[in-house]
């Protein structure tokens, strides 16, 4: 195991500092090779801050009573006197950097940087930057030059700053998301009985087949042909029950050019063929 870490004036002992903005009282890492595990177990926290950035591999978190698995690119926040309960495994190669920190303004920035203070795990992706921050941080701890404390709440800033970003970053791209899986799923309400190619769809609209059919699944848990089946099969169903269309008919009306594929499709559907269904309906 790879461990490297540095503490404020050498003390191993959390404190709480009002009379500065923002102090940073310890920082380090940790790197699991052969030791098989790594726990970690606070059942009245610390009084300070601390942020835990998994930087590969992943750790196991009780959060709320439940174990969660935190893999690498997330970040964990703890706030002071919150019940700390976590373990890492050297089967997994974990690596994880971490950093306390306490003062009188750290609720201030983390609302001017939009970070919530209600949320323990957050994805932050991994950048080269967040290592070279808390190893910047370790090393002004250890060599203890001019300033360092200065310089020490300034690469936390940056740190804050740069989460920030990441979190805004994921926002706008979530919001990206929804608006294209809306925008497919309109489109395919309006065009279900057409014959719709996905990826001639996602190339329309600037995005690889594979990226728009994983979050079109994520969006509406069923993968986009699957919803354009559910739509053919659901209007069937409707037009067999409201109208007197014979099935030929019907199959063309929701998309099928070929009655016994539609019929065979129908059925495997609802467990039942469209004259089955149809029958069914009007008893």
């Amino acid at each position: 195991m790879y461990t490297n870490c540095g503490y404020l004036n050498h003390s191993l002992v959390d404190f709480m500092d009002k009379t500065r903005p923002l102090v940073v009282g310890s920082c380090g890492t940790y790197h699991l090779f052969t030791r098989p595990r790594l726990p970690t177990y606070r059942p009245k926290g610390r009084i300070d801050f601390q942020i835990l950035y998994i930087a590969s591999g992943k750790g196991y978190f009780y959060i709320d009573g439940k174990e969660e698995e935190v893999t690498a690119g997330h970040m964990v926040l703890y706030k002071p006197r919150e019940l700390q309960r976590y373990v890492y495994y050297g089967k997994d190669q974990t690596e994880v950097y971490w950093v306390h920190f306490t003062g009188r303004d750290v609720k201030k920035i983390f609302r001017e940087h939009n970070i919530p203070l209600d949320q323990r795990v957050f994805y932050t992706g991994n950048s080269p930057e967040f290592h070279r921050l808390f190893r910047q941080m370790i090393l002004e701890l250890q060599s203890v030059r001019p300033h360092y404390e200065e310089l020490l709440a300034l690469l936390l800033r940056e740190l804050l700053i740069r989460i920030s970003r990441r979190l805004a970053d994921g926002r706008k791209q979530n919001v990206r998301i929804q608006e294209e899986m809306e925008e497919a799923t309109r489109y395919f309400n309006r065009s279900y009985n057409q014959d719709i190619n996905i990826e001639d769809y996602a190339v329309s609209k600037h995005m690889s087949a594979c990226w728009f059919i994983r979050n079109f699944k994520q969006y509406h848990n069923i993968t986009p042909m699957q919803y354009i089946l559910n739509l053919r099969i659901a209007n069937a169903q409707n037009l067999l029950i409201t109208t007197s269309c014979n099935v030929t008919e019907v199959a063309a009306i929701v998309g099928y050019e070929n009655p016994l594929y539609f019929s065979r499709l129908f059925k495997k559907h609802t467990g039942m063929s469209p004259s089955e269904y149809r029958k069914a309906g009007a008893e």
